[in-house]
């Protein structure tokens, strides 16, 4: 044994091995310390929802209108000014530190070019998003930093999940872990950095805190909140529980989801469990929020029906193809494809398919007569190229008007949650009391700095800014 009842100890230990984790290994590493970086997941797992992401992060061109930018993508949920502060400078480094380790940045020429919420304050800091090599997903991120970490000699145990942070005196002094060998007991001079990713692979957690009863996984299954656990049980407060990214979604046959995408043709309407339209299927999903009411809400948060007609069947996938958008766990990790003519999934039972209106809506139990005036009405707004009831782009106004019609459940796709241990503007987790719990360091999808609305990219940049603020502060403590 070590000092203080030890197996071994390293200056900074980092839990988790997605872009904070990495970030923070790096970081510290960088900065001179000694680091061990402990990944519950065996390698071919690992990464959390970074392995199956965009893998981009935005640009920032001007970290004094990005402060304005976040104070207003945060609304009414505000950040600490430290917090704000931080991540408005760090962020517009992400580029080129990638760039100092070796990476190949490019700009992303296809997606989030311009920013989602253009009319906020501080959007103009917005220049696009940059990726690996200029193109999304595929694992691209994840791969390098991988590559990044043994390129420097930085030990990655897989594999190892943290079970509990050691303390003394009130400090975090490091973690005990479960391994091949049993528990041990690792020692963290300058503090543990937690970066374990969300809850939404947490059943309990989501209905406690999001409130979502039913969805499907869009990313990591270890997503399991051992963090936040591990974090409040020293003491740690928390924020923004409740927000959180759900897109429409489509269960496979397993908890991963597909992406509802419906991007080849209009020929379709939403309706919920009374047989009615709810909203305007067309409103552009922000990351979690549509604009409704004359607000941003997030959406979805419970499951609803598609229907559709043989126009939009035809038209290509529902979901879309890894050539496409090659993003989510089912796309990256399981090699689940959706048929490009739909028809896979009408033979699984998916999709349902009946000659009339009335007859879908005897397939999934709705009343016939209100679903005929639904699409009657639907399709009457889609001859006056106006839809005075919610408002949906004419242009995205398409009848359903071609038999056979088809019957599709949609699910909440839960790809993260946003919430977790509060921190500071140096990632240092706080107590109920808003005081520092000296050691303990937060980055990352567990402890995201988005309290309500945010752009594309947010969530790498994020977390590749405050891995770097955690691992870097750790290792100045030691």
């Amino acid at each position: 044994m070590g000092v203080a009842g030890f197996d071994e100890e390293f200056d900074v230990v980092v839990v988790g091995s997605g872009a904070a984790g990495s970030a923070a290994a790096l970081g510290a590493h960088h900065a001179g310390a000694s680091v061990l970086v402990v990944e519950k997941c065996d390698e071919a797992t690992a990464g959390g929802n970074t392995r199956v992401s965009g893998g981009g992060w935005w640009v920032n061109r001007d970290p004094e209108r990005a402060r304005a930018f976040l104070n207003s993508l945060s609304g009414a949920f505000p950040v600490a000014d430290d917090v704000v502060a931080a991540w408005a400078s760090e962020t517009a480094e992400n580029s080129r530190w990638l760039e100092e380790l070796g990476a190949d940045v490019a700009l992303s020429p296809d997606y989030h070019t311009e920013p989602e919420y253009l009319e906020l304050d501080g959007s103009d800091c917005y220049a696009g998003m940059d990726t690996v090599a200029g193109r999304m997903g595929n694992s691209l991120l994840y791969d390098f930093l991988r590559g990044a970490l043994d390129e420097r000699g930085i030990e990655t145990r897989f594999g190892t999940p943290a079970v509990e942070l050691i303390t003394d005196g009130g400090a975090v002094v490091g973690v005990e872990v479960e391994g091949v060998e049993g528990r041990r007991r690792i020692g963290a001079r300058g503090g543990v950095v937690l970066a374990t990713g969300g809850f939404q692979a947490n059943a309990a957690m989501v209905r406690d805190y999001l409130r979502v009863e039913d969805h499907v996984l869009w990313g990591s299954p270890a997503s399991t909140g051992d963090g936040h656990r591990m974090a409040q049980s020293v003491g740690a407060d928390l924020w923004h529980m409740g927000n959180m990214m759900t897109i429409t979604g489509v269960r496979g046959d397993d908890e991963f989801g597909h992406y509802l995408a419906l991007w080849n043709a209009h020929n379709y309407l939403w309706v919920s469990e009374d047989g009615r339209r709810f909203v305007d299927e067309a409103a552009d999903p922000k990351h979690g929020h549509i604009l409704r009411n004359g607000t941003y809400e997030l959406f979805p948060l419970r499951p609803f029906h598609l229907i559709f007609d043989e126009q939009m069947r035809i038209a290509g996938p529902l979901s879309p193809t890894p050539d496409v958008l090659p993003v989510g766990w089912n796309l990256l990790m399981t090699e689940n494809r959706w048929s490009l003519d739909n028809s896979d999934e009408i033979e699984k039972g998916w999709i349902r398919r009946a000659d009339s209106i009335a007859e879908l809506a005897e397939l999934v139990g709705l009343d016939a007569a209100t679903l005929e005036a639904t699409v009657e009405q639907y399709n009457a707004a889609c001859a006056a190229g106006s839809d005075d009831r919610f408002g949906r782009d004419p242009e995205k106004l398409g009848a359903v008007s071609q038999a056979p019609f088809y019957v599709l459940d949609v699910t909440p796709l839960l790809g993260w949650s946003n919430g977790g241990p509060r921190r500071d503007g140096r990632a240092r987790v706080v107590d109920t009391r808003g005081v520092a719990i000296d050691g303990l360091y937060a980055a990352g999808e567990m402890s995201s700095t988005y309290s309500w609305t945010k752009d594309g990219g947010f969530h790498v940049a994020d977390a590749l800014a405050f891995g770097r603020v955690a691992g870097r502060d750790a290792a100045a403590r030691a």
